[in-house]
C-alpha cells in the first residue's frame, strides 16, 4: 500500500498542477458571494424563494449560487444587490493588498 499523505501536502501537490490557482481563486470568489449573499439574505428574514422572486430567478439558481456553484455576471450582482436593499460597488486591489 501507498503510503497515506496528510491534507497539507495533498493540498500543496494539487495547487502544484498548472491551472490550479486560477481555478482555486475563481472557486474562492464565488464562495464568498454566495455567502454575502446568504448573509445579507438572512438578515433581511428572506427566503430564498423570496430573493429569487425579487431578482426574476428561480429558488434553486438562488441556492446555486449561495452555495458557490455559480460565477454571477455584473447585471445578475446588480440584480442581487438591489434585491438585497444594498449598492453594488465593484474595485480593483493591488494583489498585496487583497486578501
Amino acid at each position: 500500500m501507498g503510503e497515506r499523505k496528510t491534507w497539507a501536502d495533498k493540498r500543496e501537490e494539487i495547487m502544484g498542477r498548472p491551472g490550479s490557482g486560477a481555478a482555486y481563486e475563481a472557486a474562492r470568489i464565488r464562495f464568498e458571494l454566495g455567502e454575502a449573499v446568504r448573509l445579507r439574505r438572512e438578515q433581511l428574514g428572506l427566503t430564498q424563494a423570496e430573493l429569487a422572486e425579487r431578482t426574476g430567478l428561480k429558488q434553486p439558481a438562488v441556492a446555486r449560487f449561495e452555495a458557490g456553484g455559480t460565477m454571477p455576471t455584473i447585471p445578475m450582482l446588480e440584480r442581487l444587490a438591489e434585491a438585497l436593499e444594498m449598492r453594488l460597488s465593484v474595485q480593483f486591489q493591488p494583489l498585496r493588498e487583497a486578501s
